[in-house]
């Protein structure tokens, strides 16, 4: 790969305090901070839990799912300029369940996004909502085998673990062993839970996960972020079976440590935040957070000398370039347990390996927790903040990043579709370079779960100061295989508003 022969330069030098973080080549100052409230009225109510997106109707802008804790969801159709409409009771979306888990993916392959819930409380704890376009949405998990009666629902991700071309289903339990299910459907079945041929149902009180290539050997392994003192886990795949290689590594861990009932892992997150060409994680904690930057050698914790190992309880990660400077932004949201509001952050990359706290008044204000999304809901190029907050005097607030006009456009959205225009590609790397060059201007994962345990189908984003050309290489991970397609000289302006869509076959094989 072109990335990997810059990894021997940039691990020159590398040690526990210092360390070289490539920087775009911009010499502009950094940004001011804005948001403002989208239809405040709208998103006003609290008790919201979960906080989804996904393109329902095909119109090329992305709509909202939103679970609320008891009081019915919504669903908010993007009506471009004419706002958002909730259309939950129009499309048969509407649940009075407390929503803990939703996660958007064609499950059925037939080119549109349909929706996993999970519930807490009474059976059943599952719901599966298949896109029927304007008919609507149907209820089908007891038909397909998804139907689950008992557990507590976390984090829910569409992946193809198997690479057999369509979406599996990992659900992770906060109470019992987590699930995962093969898709049989195109064998004329139903899911099939394999979970304990995998190896995967690890029974200690996971709440988040996330899915990437950890190893680089050409299939989807997961993270797990477990509480309650829990250790997290780094489940390894080999051919459809997993082990757990956490032990002894910053991410059994995570930063706040084993075996403190009090503390524990809600949320990973990948990111690739030093520009190296590697994904790091991040994990947000009930005590310190803390970030694992990927090595030749194995993982570094470098959450406490980038600044971003600040102490609290908190839900959330939510990274994106959202300045276009060329590097990855971080959003992590407090929760409100034990009476206690803890605050959000916004932290913004700024020279060297630090990063730091940039939270404008108008997010400090918001009682958000649990969910956070970037998202580019306007399609002007740069990313807004969705928020979710469970407290009654909460909120679900879309707020639009005001980044000048002239900077907004400094950005290529990039969506992954296989070769027959369906998403299903979750768990696919996105690198982006200087064209002509091997100078990597960022890397992305598509969405393996996100947000507070959401999924949602969404491009990946990628602020690029100045908008000049770039050459795009899509990492295809299944089978066992690692296949690189080249999409080069792709000329930004010619993306504003819309999203670089490109149709890969596992093979390689480009469509356009």
């Amino acid at each position: 790969m072109r990335w990997q022969a810059k990894l021997a330069l940039a691990m020159v030098g590398v040690g526990a305090v210092a360390y070289a973080l490539a920087r775009p080549a911009s010499v502009r100052d950094p940004e001011p901070v804005r948001f403002a409230a989208v239809q405040s009225q709208l998103f006003a109510a609290g008790g919201t839990l979960t906080d989804a997106w996904a393109d329902i109707d095909g119109d090329g802008d992305p709509d909202r799912f939103v679970g609320f804790d008891g009081t019915p969801s919504r669903l908010y159709r993007n009506d471009g300029t004419a706002g958002f409409v909730d259309v939950a009771a129009e499309l048969g979306l509407v649940t009075e369940r407390s929503v803990r888990t939703s996660a958007w993916g064609d499950f059925d392959s037939d080119g549109d996004p349909d929706l996993l819930l999970g519930y807490a409380g009474d059976a059943p704890v599952t719901a599966l909502f298949r896109n029927d376009g304007p008919g609507g949405f149907v209820e089908v998990a007891d038909e397909v085998g998804l139907r689950l009666n008992e557990g507590v629902t976390r984090q829910a991700s569409w992946v193809d673990y198997d690479g057999d071309g369509d979406l599996d289903l990992f659900l992770a339990l906060r109470d019992r062993e987590n699930r995962l299910y093969r898709n049989d459907l195109s064998d004329g079945a139903m899911f099939t839970d394999v979970t304990r041929a995998s190896g995967i149902g690890d029974p200690r009180r996971t709440v988040g996960a996330v899915w990437f290539d950890v190893d680089q050997d050409g299939d989807l392994d997961v993270v797990t972020a477990n509480m309650n003192g829990d250790a997290n886990g780094l489940w390894r795949q080999d051919g459809g079976v997993f082990t757990d290689g956490a032990r002894g590594t910053v991410i059994e861990g995570g930063g706040r440590g084993v075996g403190d009932e009090a503390f524990g892992t809600v949320r990973p997150c990948v990111v690739d935040f030093d520009n190296d060409g590697r994904l790091d994680v991040f994990f947000a904690n009930y005590g310190p957070n803390e970030i694992a930057r990927r090595t030749d050698t194995g993982w570094e914790s470098v959450g406490a000398v980038s600044g971003l190992a600040v102490d609290g309880r908190y839900d959330s990660c939510a990274w994106g370039d959202f300045d276009h400077d060329g590097t990855s932004d971080l959003y992590v949201n407090g929760t409100v347990t034990g009476g206690i509001q803890y605050r959000d952050w916004l932290f913004r990359r700024e020279g060297g390996a630090m990063f730091l706290d940039v939270t404008p008044p108008q997010l400090l204000e918001l009682n958000s927790d649990h969910g956070a999304t970037w998202v580019d809901y306007d399609l002007d190029g740069d990313l807004d903040l969705a928020l979710t907050g469970v407290a009654d005097d909460g909120m679900h607030h879309l707020m639009q990043n005001l980044l000048r006009p002239e900077f907004a456009g400094h950005s290529l959205k990039v969506r992954v579709l296989d070769e027959h225009g369906r998403a299903t590609r979750a768990g696919t790397e996105v690198r982006v370079y200087a064209a002509g060059s091997d100078r990597l201007m960022g890397t992305r994962l598509v969405d393996t779960g996100s947000g507070y345990d959401a999924q949602s189908d969404l491009p990946v984003h990628f602020g690029l100061p100045g908008a000049q050309p770039v050459d795009v290489v899509i990492t295809i991970v299944g089978a066992g295989v690692r296949t690189d397609v080249p999409v080069d000289n792709v000329d930004p302006a010619e993306y504003r508003g819309r999203a670089l869509t490109v149709r890969v076959a596992f093979d390689g094989s480009l469509f356009r």
